[in-house]
């Protein structure tokens, strides 16, 4: 599945603990029917027959609960997209297999639940830590194939890294994000195809 990524949200108790997979188990299945907005921890604590107060020895509020959700399903985008980069070695293939994957990852996943779907928003419209992470990552990711190409001659080397890395995840970014995710279904099944050729083309050396 490609590099391993770390799981940033906050939690309390030993990172191991089986409650805490627990918890984070029951709670994916609690919000999924009843959704995150709506539940409160004692909700959660009486759906998974815990007291609110041994939740809060692993979790300090709803919001880290759903980080951890959260954080699940970004990190299972995320080793899709770096899978689809590592099949390659020719860094403009790698480029149309990073917008192809994250543009189908977070399609399917997003779509497939609303009510996790509704975490998703609430990390993107919160700045949640684990959604800036993500996509510090992303960015990161996207560098390392422009840093390939320049080096194999594929890409061209005048116009400054950052800038062009920045420029590009601009491009990327409303399919990283939920809240601008769903304003794109109309154009899911062309647009990584099309912005991918388009970026490639302005990147020709």
């Amino acid at each position: 599945m490609g590099q391993t990524v770390n799981n940033s949200a906050p939690a309390r108790g030993p990172a191991d603990h089986d409650v805490r997979t627990q918890i984070v188990a029951a709670a994916t299945e609690h919000f999924s029917h009843y959704g995150y907005e709506k539940t409160t921890v004692s909700d959660l604590a009486r759906s998974i027959g815990f007291s609110k107060a041994y939740i809060y020895k692993f979790f300090e509020s709803k919001q880290a609960i759903g980080e951890m959700i959260c954080a699940n399903c970004l990190n299972q985008i995320e080793a899709e997209v770096r899978a689809a980069v590592n099949e390659t070695d020719h860094p403009p293939e790698k480029l149309r297999r990073l917008f192809k994957a994250i543009v189908e990852a977070s399609l399917r996943l997003f779509s497939q639940d609303r009510k996790l779907y509704e975490i998703a928003t609430s990390a993107a419209s919160e700045r949640w830590g684990v959604t800036i992470d993500y996509e510090e990552r992303i960015r990161e990711l996207l560098q390392n194939v422009l840093q390939e190409g320049r080096q194999s001659g594929d890409f061209e080397r005048k116009t400054p890294l950052d800038e062009t890395v920045m420029s590009i995840y601009l491009v990327i970014r409303p399919y990283l994000n939920p809240l601008l995710l769903q304003h794109g279904f109309d154009y899911i099944d062309e647009a990584p195809s099309k912005l991918s050729s388009l970026v490639l083309r302005s990147l020709s050396s």
